[in-house]
């Protein structure tokens, strides 16, 4: 494969996981809480997850991408576009940085390169958390703000736990099936 094919193809995989990681925004239950805001039960954690495994650390490009543009699709959100495709961004980009051998994937690695996109990703949300919904944008106290954080962890447990369950196990079924048809990633 020479030099412009792996161009093309790496840009066919880039967009092809940006637009996966947009639709997946899509399956989400948005709730309101008492403090700070709203939270939400999303999938989309899962692909932001995929891309970072299949895609190495350029994956979290299209994860934080995808996800900025769902933001823009959406006026509760697209305020924050920006943040959200910095913590997105970090979560596939150190999934895509755990994930050293991409070519042959065990499942072990991607779940631990998976927990620690989740992990990282979910240390910078409730940064955002705090400073940006609750003391810039809710106005709140520094305790209140503080005090909010524990009302968005459920939700939070489940977005990182289904993301750490299913992202593995299809990073390691696509990566089988796009080596039997001579498809190869970057």
């Amino acid at each position: 494969m020479n030099r412009n094919e792996k161009n093309v193809n790496k840009l066919t995989m880039l967009g092809m996981m940006t637009a996966l990681v947009f639709v997946s925004n899509y399956l989400r239950i948005t709730m309101p809480i008492a403090i700070g805001g709203r939270t939400s039960f999303t999938l989309a954690n899962i692909m932001c997850c995929l891309s970072g495994l299949l895609l190495g650390p350029v994956g979290g490009f299209a994860s934080g991408l995808g996800s900025a543009i769902y933001d823009l699709s959406n006026p509760a959100y697209a305020p924050e576009c920006w943040i959200t495709f910095l913590t997105k961004g970090v979560m596939g980009m150190v999934a895509g940085l755990a994930m050293k051998d991409r070519e042959t994937p065990a499942y072990g690695r991607c779940t631990v390169s998976a927990a620690l996109g989740c992990v990282a990703y979910y240390i910078l949300y409730f940064f955002k958390s705090f400073a940006y919904d609750g003391l810039l944008m809710g106005g709140l106290t520094a305790s209140v703000a503080a005090a909010a954080l524990p009302l968005k962890i459920p939700a939070s447990l489940f977005n990182g736990a289904v993301a750490i369950i299913l992202a593995p196990p299809l990073c390691v079924a696509l990566r089988r099936s796009l080596k039997r048809t001579h498809i190869q990633l970057p």
